[in-house]
């Protein structure tokens, strides 16, 4: 089982400067808050190990951080452009992991190797914070991340981007939160979000959080979930699916036992309610599912494949040359 399998890491202390707000240059990366990665087996665990080589962001890329999307301190999204004043550009709204009480917008495995490869191309990427365990439980953290989405796309404009051609990613705590907003849109659109066009989870195993709660598992989720088989049902996905779903793409490890079943479990109900679900198996540790996603590779491409299926304005971006 997952439990006995993972291995077991340290975590180490969160470090990184300190972000300032306004719009910034990515020629100046002491203050552009990427802190350090941490450590850790487990599902849902906040980012671990910087053993990936670091792209150099875009040259000029430019940079507002730290734009609040409530009064919360954490309720603040940073928010990456183009060097060049683009129009009508599709945006990837990132939400990171961290077993619901870690982690970090600006965390290099969060944040390089996407913008690197996208804002390059034109793309706008912004990067949420939300509130954490204990302040709040995942319910409401799926709704800092539905008011983040709509203050996000409320600016878009002012920023050169479409508010329709938004796409939600989030990898591991942050996974499960965009595959509950996606699989039931109905409350982030009572909070002023418009219809987006789809969502990227990178390796959640906690689609079905029923399940893993009935089951042995971490107490990470029981930190997060509780005991109440109600709250289980809300928070989970796969209960909360309607034929009003969003398009979905699950990344998923092969190297860890749960992920691609959760994820293949929701891929079936979507299936059964003519909803649009994707499983993409990969041979890469649930780090790597996060970090390396960006890199020149088949996975990113596949990645990028069902993006650009979502909208033509999106292919044709994918599809666009870099600029340095």
């Amino acid at each position: 089982m997952t439990w006995v399998r993972a291995r077991i890491c340290l975590l180490s202390a969160l470090i990184g400067a300190l972000a300032f707000p306004g719009e910034l240059s990515a020629s100046e990366p002491a203050r552009h808050s990427l802190l350090a990665g941490l450590g850790s087996p487990s599902e849902d665990s906040a980012e671990g190990g910087e053993n990936i080589t670091r792209h150099a962001l875009p040259s000029g890329l430019r940079v507002f951080t730290d734009v609040a999307y409530g009064r919360a301190a954490r309720q603040r999204m940073d928010v990456y452009l183009p060097a060049r004043k683009v129009t009508g550009a599709p945006v990837i709204l990132m939400v990171h992991g961290g077993a619901w009480r870690l982690g970090d917008k600006g965390m290099r495995s969060v944040v390089d190797n996407k913008v690197a490869r996208w804002v390059s191309r034109g793309f706008i990427f912004v990067s949420t914070n939300y509130t954490l365990l204990p302040e709040a439980n995942p319910e409401e953290q799926a709704y800092d991340v539905g008011q983040a989405l709509a203050l996000a796309q409320s600016r878009a404009a002012e920023w050169g981007g479409d508010a329709t051609k938004f796409i939600l990613m989030g990898h591991s705590a942050g996974a499960h939160l965009v595959a509950l907003l996606t699989a039931s849109p109905a409350a982030a659109l009572k909070q002023g979000a418009r219809p987006w066009l789809g969502a990227v989870a990178l390796d959640s195993a906690a689609f079905d959080v029923t399940q893993v709660m009935a089951g042995r598992h971490l107490p990470l989720y029981d930190r997060a979930f509780g005991k109440d088989p109600a709250f289980w049902r809300r928070v989970s996905p796969l209960h909360q699916l309607s034929a009003t779903a969003y398009p979905l793409l699950a990344v998923c490890s092969t190297e860890r036992a749960d992920p691609c079943p959760q994820a293949h479990g929701f891929e079936r109900k979507a299936a059964s309610l003519g909803v649009r679900a994707a499983v993409l198996e990969q041979d890469l540790s649930h780090l790597e599912i996060n970090q390396s996603l960006g890199l020149d590779s088949g996975y990113t491409r596949a990645v990028e494949a069902f993006m650009g299926s979502l909208d033509p304005a999106v292919q044709q971006a994918l599809w666009s040359r870099p600029v340095d």
